[in-house]
């Protein structure tokens, strides 16, 4: 089995994060979407990660369909409630999560992409709100939590997903998680399990000229 996609991207690291606990041997292919764009899509068409390729040859992409697979495909305690309000509390977070990823991934293309002066001040601006009103609702509900695991009484795929994305927009967008003290303090907490330093990378910055990216 092999899982291709930097680590730090949040999408390929809580699928990485999921294989993990539920005891899943793969080979890590740490591409990256620039620098290996038609590697990648000889695997997906789509030329993203994350990409999990079953020991079978089939190539699984996006990272809900990945872990889809490996809930219902793979012996291991559920990564999600199987129902009722635990089940809504937990998809309702996880969508909060990505959500504000996936603005975060579009903010940083714009400032990678585009030069001061042509990017999109109200782009920004907007997703800016919407992040900041990602965070508050999440930051919200671990406090309702006090510190326990947000859908359940053990780690669940809502606490994988919420840790690596706020992580990632920390570190790329930049989102000042100090200011959800309930959030930090249980990003926090998932970011000191082993699991979760085990499969971390620090943000990359691409430079578009095609020189080497970054680490901050």
């Amino acid at each position: 089995m092999i899982l291709i996609g930097l680590y730090d991207s949040p999408f390929t690291r809580r699928v990485a994060i999921a294989l993990a606990l539920r005891g899943i041997g793969f080979e890590h292919r740490a591409w990256s979407v620039g620098a290996d764009f038609d590697r990648i899509r000889e695997y997906s068409p789509l030329g993203r990660v994350p990409v999990l390729v079953l020991d079978d040859g089939t190539a699984l992409v996006e990272s809900s369909s990945i872990l889809d697979w490996i809930e219902h495909e793979t012996e291991g305690e559920p990564l999600l409630p199987p129902g009722g309000p635990r089940r809504r509390e937990a998809l309702r977070l996880i969508g909060l999560a990505s959500g504000a990823a996936d603005r975060g991934v579009a903010m940083t293309l714009e400032r990678i992409f585009h030069r001061p002066e042509a990017r999109s001040e109200a782009f920004l601006a907007r997703g800016k709100i919407q992040v900041e009103g990602a965070l508050q609702a999440l930051d919200a509900a671990c406090a309702e939590r006090a510190g326990q695991w947000l859908a359940g009484d053990a780690m669940g795929l809502a606490d994988i997903t919420v840790a690596c994305y706020a992580t990632y927009l920390q570190d790329s967008a930049p989102a000042e998680l100090a200011r959800w003290p309930a959030l930090a303090a249980h990003v926090e907490k998932c970011e000191a399990l082993d699991v979760f330093r085990r499969h971390h990378a620090p943000f990359f910055i691409p430079k578009p000229s095609g020189a080497e990216g970054t680490h901050p």
